[in-house]
């Protein structure tokens, strides 16, 4: 590990995981929460939904999310472009 690279203990959906990575505490804190937060409402949405279940459909939105960011920021280039070019 790099100095830069901590280990951070994070309870989910009542197990504890180690995560490695350069984010700081706070930032892990703050995405635990998050996690929590939706496996416990896709629970209360559908309580037979397997943990699995719920953390694929968590990824999946994650991904998703994330997909959306890239083409508004690719839309936001395209539009910065195009006026510097008028």
């Amino acid at each position: 590990m790099t100095e830069d690279t901590h280990r951070f203990k994070a309870v989910i959906a009542g197990k504890t995981y180690t995560i490695v990575g350069q984010a700081t505490d706070e930032h892990m804190r703050a995405v635990t929460e998050v996690l929590n937060e939706q496996f416990t409402q896709l629970k209360q949405l559908s309580p037979n939904m397997s943990k699995e279940d719920a953390a694929i459909l968590m990824a999946f939105n994650a991904v998703s999310d994330q997909l959306k960011m890239v083409a508004a920021q690719d839309d936001t280039a395209t539009d910065e472009t195009t006026e510097t070019e008028d």
